[in-house]
């Protein structure tokens, strides 16, 4: 059997899941083929009329990174509260970044960074779902409510529209890296068909992606698929303006090089790679034997970041609408990471792998199609406390843009004089919602859907972006 799946088949009030792509053989006649499913997503009226062609890459610090080591070191306020390794010039003048930022801080002219983001939330599992729903009601992240309004896979490619990378989806040397995905990829009150994609869960996924057939056996596969979809074709349903053989070569695209090139980063020149590379950002022998929770720090190392990072790359260019990136240990209050040992690691390796995502998008003329955001649950308490470390603070948290064809090459907001709160300006979770479906979605053609739900359709109408990017 030839099949491309993820680990289930889902199906719901709203259709069949794009958990089970493909498959050819066993399953019989009476299944769904990738065909059948493309040819459903147009009688559904999923069209590109509502979509801008852009992509979102939301890099989720989780654990809540401090906002003042990152994007807002605040070096004038007393030595308890300042970024405790200093601060760096960036190339927007008077402007300045955390001192593991020097890369960042050289693009700064292509970033714009806020510095007065808050909800007020210090709970880790609440905050990260809330901000990975941007504050929405019905609970559902950012990425699945695209995918309810965009179609589950993108009309030309079958790339998933809404899907997660954590460590070990960029290779089985990286499976015991930490992650906690599922808090922030809630699919709220929608069907579990929309819940992101995760192609680490089971090497199969992969595998099963990966076609290998000898070129003179092509044509017989093609032909077996032509002659079965031929007799479903009798019970194909009205509407369908698309002749069913452009969506089996449609389907025959996506299996012969979309999905499976997509993940594989091996393909890519090994001078990129290279400045994607973050397996040099490894953890100090002994230091998890020094700490009360240092058991847990081997599971925080970043060495799989940069290769996260430009398979999320790999996966907008082939036409992935939302990608979420997992990068783990940034809850540094000092039992297990503190400031002072954990920001030398996790600081640098998000700068090298968020400048390469970002030279990159340039180098191939995809900055104003992908934006990336770099956020998480919340930021970090503005004293330091006994163990080197902050504790949470949801009152003032890490965000940052670059590209997606917004206004760069800013400061948003600003904080008070030990970086507590917000002192003008304040950006909300709701601004953030707004920001990625503005990118993402002709809003106005939306308005004139009528097959989405009224709560959804009004929620995302009605949100408004920050207003200094638009």
């Amino acid at each position: 059997m030839i099949r491309v799946t993820s680990n289930e088949l889902t199906h719901t009030c709203e259709g069949a899941s794009r958990r089970e792509f493909l498959r050819i053989g066993a399953l019989g006649l009476g299944g769904l083929t990738l065909p059948q499913l493309l040819a459903t997503r147009a009688l559904a009226g999923e069209g590109n009329d509502i979509l801008t062609g852009k992509s979102v890459v939301m890099l989720n610090l989780q654990g809540g990174p401090t906002h003042i080591e990152t994007f807002d070191p605040k070096m004038t306020a007393p030595r308890e509260y300042r970024a405790m390794f200093g601060e760096v010039k960036t190339s927007l003048p008077g402007v300045t970044f955390g001192s593991h930022f020097p890369r960042l801080a050289k693009l700064a002219n292509r970033m714009a960074v806020v510095r007065s983001y808050a909800h007020g939330i210090g709970s880790h599992g609440t905050a990260a779902a809330h901000v990975a729903a941007g504050g929405n009601p019905t609970k559902a992240c950012m990425g699945s409510i695209f995918a309810r309004v965009a179609g589950l896979t993108n009309s030309q490619s079958g790339i998933p529209n809404n899907t997660v990378l954590v460590p070990a989806a960029t290779g089985e040397q990286f499976k015991k890296l930490n992650s906690v995905a599922q808090r922030i990829t809630d699919i709220g009150n929608l069907p579990k068909a929309y819940a992101a994609f995760d192609p680490s869960r089971g090497s199969q996924i992969l595998n099963d992606m990966t076609l290998n057939v000898p070129g003179g056996r092509f044509e017989n596969r093609r032909a077996l698929l032509q002659s079965l979809d031929n007799l479903k074709r009798q019970a194909e349903r009205s509407g369908v303006v698309e002749s069913a053989g452009r969506f089996e070569q449609q389907a025959f695209d996506v299996i012969l090089g979309g999905i499976s090139d997509a993940f594989d980063v091996s393909r890519e020149d090994p001078r990129l790679l290279e400045q994607y590379d973050t397996s040099r950002f490894t953890i100090p022998a002994g230091l998890p034997k020094k700490k009360k929770n240092g058991k847990a720090i081997p599971g925080f190392s970043p060495v799989a970041l940069g290769r996260q990072m430009l398979m999320a790359r790999r996966l907008c260019e082939a036409g992935c609408g939302f990608v979420t990136v997992t990068n783990t240990g940034w809850d540094m209050h000092g039992n297990a990471f503190g400031i002072d040992d954990g920001m030398p690691i996790l600081g640098p390796a998000v700068d090298k792998a968020c400048a390469a995502f970002i030279e990159d998008c340039a180098a191939r003329g995809l900055s104003e199609k992908i934006l990336l955001i770099i956020t998480g649950e919340f930021g970090r308490t503005p004293k330091i406390n006994n163990k080197a470390g902050r504790d949470h603070w949801g009152r003032l948290c890490t965000l940052a843009f670059a590209g997606g064809g917004l206004k760069m090459g800013q400061v948003i907001g600003a904080s008070d004089r030990t970086a507590s709160v917000p002192a003008r300006d304040q950006v909300t979770s709701s601004m953030l919602l707004g920001t990625v479906m503005h990118t993402l979605l002709d809003i106005p053609n939306l308005r004139l859907r009528t097959n989405l739900p009224d709560d959804l359709q009004r929620l995302i109408t009605n949100s408004r972006p920050i207003p200094q990017l638009v």
